[in-house]
Order: C-alpha cells, then structure tokens, then sequence
C-alpha cells in the first residue's frame, strides 16, 4: 500500500505547483491593478524614476518594475503651527501662533521639490512673521491682523510654488503679549470705559438741562403771550366802553336838540347836576367868578318859577 500512496502523490506534484504558479501569478496581478480614489494622485516610479502621475480612475502597473511612491491628496489642509516668539519694532516680545491653510496643485514637485515640506512651510512662517512683526510697533500688530495675514500668505505662495503648495490663506490664531502689557492694556482698556462712561452721563445731563431751558422758555413765551392777550381784550373792553358812552352822550344831545331845549332848560338842568353833586359830602362846589352868568341864570330860574 504504501508505494501506491507515495505514486499518487508523485503524480499531483505538477499539478499543485501549477495551482500555485496560478495563485501568485493572480496575487501579482491583482497587486497591479490599482484604483486611484476622488481627490488623490498617485505618484508613480519605474526602477526608481518617475514614471507618471496617476490622476482618480483604475490603473495597472508593470509587477516589479513600477512602484507607487507617494499617494497624495489635493484636499486643502490645514496646518497649525506651535506659538513662535516674535519681536516688536518698539522691543516687546510676544507669542504668535499662526494656522496656514494650504492644497498641493503639483504632486511631483510636492514629492521630489523638497524633503518633509510641512516641516519646510513651518519654518518659513515663522522667519516671516519675525520680519513682518520687526516692522511694527505693538499697537500696529494688535490691530493689523488683516495686513500681517495677507503679507504672510503674499510670501509663503510664492516660495512654496517651487514645491507644488499654493497657499490660500494665513490667520494670526493668538497674538499673547507679555503679562504686565496685559495688565496695562486692561488698565487703559478700563481708564477708556470709564471715561466713555463720565461723557454719556456729562452728555445726559447737558441734554436734560436743554430740555428744561427749553421748556422754562416755552412757559416763559406762553405766559407772555397769555398776558398780552390778557391787556389786548382788557384795551379792546376799555375802548368799547367808552366808545359805547361817547355814542350814548351823542345820542343824549342829539336828542335834546331834537327836541328844541332853550337855555332855561338847560340852566335848570344845570342846577339839579348841582344839587345832586353838592349831597355828596366829598364833593367841593366851586362858586363862577362870572357874576353876571350867576346873575342870569337867576333870573331864568325866577322866570321858569313863574311859568
């Protein structure tokens, strides 16, 4: 029996080297066939040179002789980098950490322009920012974040061309000066609130002191108005009373000489205007020095007596 086995086994040798020749030529040939992802490049190598860029889409290399040497995304990243010591024109140091958002626009010469390129932007930030920052006293660098980060961006796009980097946009995250400027500036920050605060209520009361000016004023012309108004009717109430007793003196002669008076009536009514003047004991009877008109108006009254 047992050459029987070992014959039986001689004889499936070819074929299971055969299955095996099978299954690596496969493995090969599946290890080959490569499938490039949305928004990644492949970066190809034959015998060590570069060969070709592989864009999204299914691929198939030579087994041995093509390599990938570098997979790489064209989605825009972001770099934050560690806070670097900065120092002011006007010699205050400070810590400035800066986020550079940046996209690889050519993938060989992101791989072969330089090494370890993150490392490379990192390092040209910072030397960047300590020459831009030199230029600026601390107060400018407070408040040109805008001016630092376009000047940054200006400057890193340009020197990353050469490694295939475009750089879209640089942001100062924090600008932290030292502490006691701190302390200053929240003092000053405070001295300004208190002094913005002492002009609105200054402004307040100027304005309440207007408001009431300007109605003590418009009382003031009201009650002037009202008074003159007042004399005006009182004037107007005058002038008709007295034009109403000139019309009725008018009318009192008009009639007396509508009626035909002599003179004896009107000597008689003259001494009854005397009689009724001399009852009143504070009225004073002045004597005419014309003796002959007393002396006729006599004999006027003796004739009307007579009558």
């Amino acid at each position: 029996m047992l050459p029987v086995i070992l014959k039986t086994t001689d004889s499936q040798g070819p074929l299971v080297a055969v299955i095996a020749i099978c299954v690596i030529v496969f493995v090969i040939i599946l290890s080959s066939v490569k499938i490039v992802p949305q928004a990644t490049t492949f970066v190809i190598e034959r015998l060590g040179t570069y060969k070709t860029t592989w864009e999204t889409g299914l691929h198939f290399k030579v087994p041995f002789i093509d390599k990938v040497a570098k997979k790489i995304s064209l989605k825009e990243k972001v770099a934050d980098f560690v806070p670097q010591a900065v120092i002011t024109k006007d010699n205050v140091t400070m810590q400035i950490d800066t986020v550079v958002f940046y996209q690889v626009m050519d993938p060989k010469l992101y791989t072969y322009g330089i090494e370890r390129p993150i490392i490379a932007i990192e390092n040209l930030s910072a030397t960047t920012l300590r020459n831009i920052i030199g230029d600026l006293e601390l107060d400018q660098t407070l408040t040109s974040r805008d001016i630092i980060n376009t000047k940054m961006r200006e400057i890193l796009d340009e020197a990353t061309d050469r490694w295939g980097i475009k750089v879209n946009r640089v942001e100062l995250k924090n600008i932290i000066p030292p502490k006691e400027i701190q302390n200053a500036m929240e003092k000053q920050m405070k001295a300004e609130r208190e002094k913005r605060e002492a002009i609105l209520i200054a402004e307040g009361q100027k304005e309440a002191a207007i408001r009431v000016a300007e109605g003590e004023k418009e009382s003031a012309i009201l009650r002037a108005e009202a008074h003159k108004e007042a004399v005006i009717r009182e004037a107007e109430g005058q002038a008709e009373a007295i034009l109403a007793v000139q019309e009725a003196t008018a009318k009192g002669l008009q009639m007396i000489k509508d009626v035909g008076a002599n003179d004896s009536l009107i000597a008689l009514k003259g001494l009854e205007a005397l009689g009724k003047l001399g009852e009143s004991p504070s009225t004073k009877i002045v004597i005419p020095s014309d003796l002959q008109g007393i002396a006729g108006l006599t004999t006027t009254i003796k004739e009307i007596a007579k009558s």
